[in-house]
């Protein structure tokens, strides 16, 4: 079969594709006029990892699953923009991680809006300007980002999905690095970047900034200057690529919480996040351990935070294996709110 048949066939392939897809489409449409009038969610998280699975289940190449998730999530993107234009809050300005982060999980066609501090993100969702909000919450290698844990208390917003976000660090500047005396970057992206810089720039100042984007913006105006950010801010912002994923360690990734008004549906594979105070009294955290151990439920993460209403009072940021929906849950969550002051069930959401 020659060149032009082979495109003929290519042709008529991409016609049917079209055409499924516009069909899809019209359904989803279909199933939005239904959740709408039963005062459901426009975005199912659910719904999304039940889809990436059965990519992952049902593909037999040649094309890689994560190539077809990428093109998946575009089409649910400008499906759900069809639905309403939705909204999301994300720490910006354009080019942040955190802006990577929401365009990964929700695609290009729906609407962003940057925000300037993790409360502000928070304030935008729970006044109804975003649907959804993006906050990271922890590092690989830096640990939590308390500011996004202490917001949950003071708002009763749910998580209802997550993003485990690889992060390459890079080093732009429109200068050689020979002549760089100034790099400016978040502070924590300074610290996932200690060994680089020592050995590479070792007597240039370092100056931190609200952001990566910040910090090439600033590296764009100043003569002998450098920013460490992410390869788009490097186009965005017209500088040179000195030098490439200077992150010290190669499984660099940053953990982002999805915000929102409701709880996701289970998907059999759920994860669900609760914060609590404890009675200051002997045993009072063996009180939260001991229903989680006994009811044979696989505790993730535990993270304390001061309450900050007075000294050496804390609260605990728990991660469970389970939805909040299921009977082992709520027996385990109910027995543990016997034994503290406070629970607050952030959210179940499917697990990355």
């Amino acid at each position: 079969m020659g060149l032009d048949d082979l495109r003929k066939k290519i042709d008529k392939l991409d016609d049917d594709v079209i055409k499924l897809l516009n069909e899809r489409t019209k359904i989803v449409l279909e199933i939005g006029k239904l959740k709408k009038s039963e005062g459901g969610q426009v975005y199912s998280p659910s719904r999304e990892s039940e889809v990436y699975t059965k990519i992952d289940k049902e593909n037999r190449g040649p094309l890689p699953s994560d190539a077809l998730k990428s093109v998946y999530r575009e089409i649910m993107s400008a499906a759900l923009s069809l639905e309403k234009q939705v909204k999301i809050a994300y720490m910006g300005p354009e080019a942040s991680f955190s802006n990577l982060a929401a365009l990964s999980k929700f695609g290009n066609s729906v609407e962003y809006v940057a925000c300037d501090t993790i409360g502000d993100i928070f304030v935008e969702v729970d006044k109804g300007n975003a649907d959804y909000g993006v906050i990271p919450v922890e590092n690989s290698i830096e640990g939590a980002v308390s500011h996004s844990l202490d917001m949950f208390i003071d708002y009763d917003l749910k998580i209802c999905n997550e993003i485990v976000f690889e992060i390459n660090h890079n080093l732009l500047s429109n200068s050689a690095l020979s002549s760089i005396k100034k790099v400016y970057s978040n502070p924590q992206v300074f610290a996932q970047c200690r060994a680089w810089l020592k050995a590479n720039l070792p007597k240039v100042e370092y100056i931190d900034t609200s952001s990566t984007t910040v910090a090439a913006q600033r590296a764009t105006r100043e003569e002998g200057s450098a920013a460490i950010a992410s390869k788009l801010a490097s186009v965005i912002y017209n500088l040179n690529i000195l030098a490439e994923s200077i992150e010290d360690s190669p499984h660099n990734a940053t953990r982002f919480l999805v915000i929102g008004k409701g709880i996701s549906e289970p998907t059999g594979s759920d994860k669900t996040s609760i914060v609590c105070s404890i009675k200051d009294k002997v045993g009072a955290l063996y009180g939260i351990i001991q229903p989680i151990f006994e009811n044979g439920v696989n505790m993730t993460k535990i993270e304390s935070r001061p309450s900050k209403k007075k000294a050496w009072d804390y609260y605990f940021f728990i991660d469970v294996e389970g939805h909040v929906y299921e009977e082992k849950i709520k027996k385990t969550l109910s027995q543990i709110e016997e034994n503290v002051r406070l629970l607050k069930v952030l959210g179940s959401y499917p697990k990355q």
